[in-house]
């Protein structure tokens, strides 16, 4: 699959084994260099050996750095140790980042490469369902704050993604359903199809079972939406359906408590059932979000709802524009719609617990 941008188009190769073929892969994109490959304590035991194996191979030098696993790994205090990390290696503009890991890493690495003496090339190795569905892509980087998720980042697309579904064997199955929240809400913004695929399965072994066409219908999606609008101003902005209130969530119950994917499927549940409510979105369009969340074992129940720190955590959500809110709502399953509505009335969307 190609991301045709008007500047710095990419490929992304989804194919069972690719790790293995990493090095002649990288070859066809980078010259030989000093690599800095950029995981965490979960990943690096699993695959950091054939990686940097492959890149010695393949004529590179590559230097691993590990950080801490999870979300809180994904800071600017973070940043500024990798960026030490590289000019004790001495890296310079010539040499790239090669991000192996989740969307923490992914968004991390991405900022470090795109930041490191005003940037560096790098390529994203996603071994999570959540990162080769959706954050690999895109060229969104950032880190979190303690006001907000992703408040400090930039647009910066990566020189090439490299998507193997054979590493999800050694994912854990929360992982898995918060990679299958974002299919889902890929399904419900914008192919039919793909809800009618995921409505047909069983769980989420069957899902593992067909990962490489799933993986390629939800970036299908992705991919669309990224070349028409690259930097998040207009269309690009459905595909934070549920996002809104989901990246709240996380922040109000502490970054890692409640999962990426976990927020994103409480917030489709609970922002698409106030617009139905409201005339907004289909009657029943609710019922079905539910049925499908239920089916992979994701939550579609917060037992503690604190409204006002969930208003507090969206005043800061980037997709605010002034006094203004950008809501992504469901003109029906396989279509989404941006709804631009007052700040305030989000406090109607969070009335009651979900």
């Amino acid at each position: 699959m190609r991301v045709n941008l008007k500047e710095d188009s990419y490929e992304i190769l989804i194919e069972r084994g690719a790790l293995t073929k990493l090095g002649s892969w990288l070859n066809l994109l980078w010259k030989p260099q000093k690599v800095a490959v950029i995981t965490d304590t979960n990943v690096a035991p699993l695959y950091s050996q054939t990686v940097m194996n492959q890149l010695t191979a393949a004529g590179y030098t590559p230097h691993l750095a590990v950080v801490p696993a999870g979300e809180r790994s994904k800071s600017l205090q973070t940043a500024a140790e990798l960026y030490d990390f590289l000019a004790e290696a001495e890296f310079t503009r010539s040499d790239g980042i090669l991000a192996l890991g989740g969307g923490v890493i992914g968004d991390l690495a991405g900022f470090v490469a795109s930041t490191y003496m005003r940037g560096i090339h790098f390529v994203q190795i996603p071994t999570t369902l959540l990162a080769q569905v959706d954050s690999s892509i895109g060229g969104k980087t950032g880190v979190n704050t303690d006001k907000a998720k992703n408040l400090v980042g930039t647009f910066c697309q990566p020189a090439g993604v490299l998507i193997d579904p054979n590493v999800l064997k050694t994912l854990a199955m929360r992982r898995v359903r918060e990679g299958i929240a974002e299919i889902i809400k890929s399904a419900a913004i914008a192919d039919l199809n793909l809800w009618q695929t995921l409505s047909h399965l069983k769980d989420e072994a069957d899902l593992l079972d067909h990962a490489e066409a799933i993986i390629t219908s939800a970036l299908e999606v992705k991919r669309q939406v990224v070349e028409e609008d690259e930097f998040d101003n207009g269309m690009r902005l459905i595909l934070n359906f549920g996002h809104t209130i989901g990246h709240a969530i996380e922040k109000t119950a502490g970054y890692g408590v409640i999962s990426h994917g976990e927020g994103v499927a409480l917030g489709m549940i609970k922002i698409n059932s106030v617009s139905e409510a409201k005339g907004l979105s289909p009657v029943g369009s609710t019922a079905q979000l539910k049925e499908m969340i239920m089916k992979f074992h994701l939550p579609t129940q917060l037992s503690d709802w604190d409204e006002k720190a969930l208003y507090q955590a969206i005043t800061h959500d980037k997709k605010a524009r002034g006094n203004n809110l950008k809501l992504i709502l469901l003109a029906e399953i396989g279509q989404a719609k941006i709804v631009e509505v007052p700040l305030v009335e989000m406090k109607d969307y969070l009335k009651e617990a979900l």
